[in-house]
């Protein structure tokens, strides 16, 4: 009997689903209206499952954890710091043809290796752990969704773990290549594994300040494309766009992070750690000043959607 009644509440939660029901909550709470999973794929979840909701801010309490996600974004952002340590060694390493030929206009060598770190964000976004784990890549853009309520706090830290792990076992995957290839080596030891480092010559306070306002533009730029429907679509694409504007700008101040993940991974690998405490308290500050801008009412109603169904069309 139990199991029957089971059965058929689960089949009646598939009916209020397809009805639109669940299509009309997720309005009201600011995701995104996108077509429902046909019914025939919804049966292979449990009730808990349909209910387990970690990326809206909504997990269910009995999956306090959620390793696939964890473990999901941990790879994602090894693919990050591989794409963009690879590209750009070969963009800046002195020893690099492509160098060579860039070092005479300095700016547009700086603004690409923005444009392709930011690239290599979208490159780890479109894998398929991207597309499961929503592809946050930094503990700023966890503690924004944290911060605007899509994230709870135990899966925050489980995604702060992760990124910062992901970040050093991609760094080191890159870091071996050079031990087998000792001339790709001395590249990568030249630019020191495109660690960002703040300028010498400045004081904390103007590295702090640009990390802060390089991390708080990159979220407010994203979560306001993403909660506008004619243009979200987008925003995958515009870390790396955000990045190449804004690395000629800042880059020069405090290597424009606005990810301690990003930081540490490098930092690690080249044995230098200058300022690197910089890197994990601006980028906080930067993520809640830009929630605090599109809380403020300023730039109209924002309703802050989950990464996954913004870039992928799916909650997972």
């Amino acid at each position: 009997m139990r199991q029957v009644t089971v059965l058929r509440h689960r089949r009646i939660l598939i009916r209020e689903i397809c009805n639109g029901r669940k299509q009309r909550m997720q309005e009201s709470e600011g995701i995104s209206s996108r077509p429902t999973a046909h019914p025939a794929k919804l049966t292979q979840f449990s009730i808990r499952e349909l209910h387990d909701r970690p990326l809206s801010g909504k997990p269910h309490e009995a999956v306090p954890w959620h390793w696939k996600l964890y473990g999901c974004e941990l790879i994602a952002t090894a693919v990050l710091m591989i794409v963009g340590i690879l590209t750009n060694t070969l963009i800046l390493a002195p020893a690099s043809p492509l160098s060579d030929v860039l070092k005479q206009h300095p700016g547009l060598q700086t603004a690409l290796c923005g444009l392709f770190f930011g690239l290599g964000a979208t490159c780890a976004a479109m894998t398929p752990f991207g597309k499961t784990s929503g592809a946050h890549l930094s503990p700023s853009v966890s503690l924004a969704f944290a911060l605007g309520g899509r994230l709870a706090p135990r899966d925050m830290l489980g995604y702060f773990v992760a990124q910062i792990t992901g970040a050093c076992i991609g760094t080191l995957a890159i870091y071996s290549t050079g031990l087998l290839t000792p001339g790709w080596g001395g590249w990568m030891s030249s630019i020191h594994y495109a660690a960002t480092l703040p300028a010498p010559q400045l004081s904390p306070i103007p590295v702090i300040g640009a990390e802060l306002c390089a991390t708080a533009g990159l979220i407010f730029m994203l979560l306001f494309l993403a909660a506008h429907s004619e243009f979200n679509r987008f925003a995958i694409w515009m870390p790396g766009l955000y990045y190449f504007c804004a690395n000629p700008l800042i880059a020069w101040i405090s290597g424009d992070s606005t990810n301690f993940a990003r930081s540490l991974g490098p930092a690690l690998m080249a044995g230098n750690f200058r300022g690197l405490w910089i890197y994990a308290v601006s980028p906080v500050m930067g993520a809640a000043l830009a929630m605090l801008l599109l809380r403020s009412g300023l730039f109209g109603k924002i309703r802050l959607m989950e990464a996954r169904l913004v870039n992928f069309g799916h909650h997972g």
